[in-house]
């Protein structure tokens, strides 16, 4: 038992430092790690016992409650939130002062995400490739827009902030900083988080709370009818989000020191002779950990 909460809290950890950096997901994590199909089913459960409870079905609101794995979801959960609130600070500074030698290890860690997710898809078909290449070309262009950041945001806006982010936190591929970044409001939320400004996250946390309940109960239905054409799609995701990992010439992009200006990390140039060395090393380390990481998930799996 012991053991087993262990690892959990450990892919928790693992989860909420991906989720906190722009461009990284804790869904690619949960599919390293093996764990991204029973975390959906899980999520999913839980969706269904809060609308229960909601319509004010007690007894099958607790019956649903049971039946939850607490062993899965809680150390999980603790994990995510402690790396949220750790390592905000520390990546975002990170992210400000070595921001090429940080995208290419995260270039590297979603790069062998990618070959992963395709080995994952059982009868991989033309039309599975297909798949991936449009997604992929879509994600592509697509991340090269986004909003500069928002000020003084109302608080609907945070709500629907926190309901986007978690529908991309579960979604290997696009993280929901990302998607904070991209609407404007990456700084808002990490000064919430950094500020420990809890009336600003409790709204997040409303969002979230909606939006990964919406949002697991159709990802879940997808996966148990068109589990093979969704891996292909979250496959295409991953890949066109290499744009936003690409080092040069910004890393993943950065907020500025006072929070008022997104420094662009969409853009796409050759690095100079010096500037190639740090990136590629660190891209080589983190393509080899999730090699790693994933071997040593199918050895747990047996």
């Amino acid at each position: 038992m012991i053991p087993k909460v262990g690892a959990q809290l450990v892919r928790g950890l693992l989860m909420g430092a991906a989720d906190v950096v722009p461009g990284v997901s804790g869904g690619t994590i949960a599919l390293i790690v093996g764990i991204y199909e029973t975390l959906i089913d899980q999520v999913r459960a839980g969706a269904k016992a809060l609308g229960m409870l909601v319509r004010g079905n007690l007894r099958g609101f607790w019956k649903q409650v049971r039946g939850l794995d607490v062993t899965f979801l809680l150390p999980l959960a603790i994990g995510i939130l402690l790396a949220v609130g750790g390592l905000a600070s520390v990546l975002e500074t990170q992210l400000e002062e070595n921001p090429e030698e940080m995208a290419g290890l995260f270039f590297g860690l979603v790069a062998a995400s990618v070959l992963i997710g395709w080995d994952l898809i059982s009868v991989r078909t033309s039309t599975h490739l297909a798949v991936v290449l449009l997604v992929a070309v879509a994600i592509f262009f697509g991340l090269g827009f986004q909003s500069g950041p928002v000020t003084d945001p109302s608080p609907v806006v945070f709500v629907g902030a926190g309901a986007l982010a978690i529908c991309a936190m579960i979604l290997p591929g696009i993280s929901g900083s990302f998607i904070l970044l991209m609407i404007g409001m990456y700084a808002a939320v990490i000064g919430a988080v950094d500020d420990r400004a809890f009336d600003d996250l409790a709204l997040v946390g409303t969002g979230a709370v909606v939006g990964l309940a919406l949002f697991s109960t159709l990802l879940g239905w997808l996966l148990d009818h068109h589990g093979d054409t969704v891996m292909a799609a979250m496959v295409g995701l991953m890949l066109g989000s290499l744009r936003v990992l690409w080092p040069w010439p910004n890393g993943v992009g950065v907020i500025s020191e006072d929070e008022s200006e997104v420094i662009d990390g969409t853009g796409l140039e050759l690095p100079a002779g010096d500037e190639l060395f740090g990136p590629v090393v660190l891209g080589m380390i983190g393509f080899v950990i999730v090699m790693v990481l994933a071997q040593i998930a199918k050895r747990l799996e047996r």
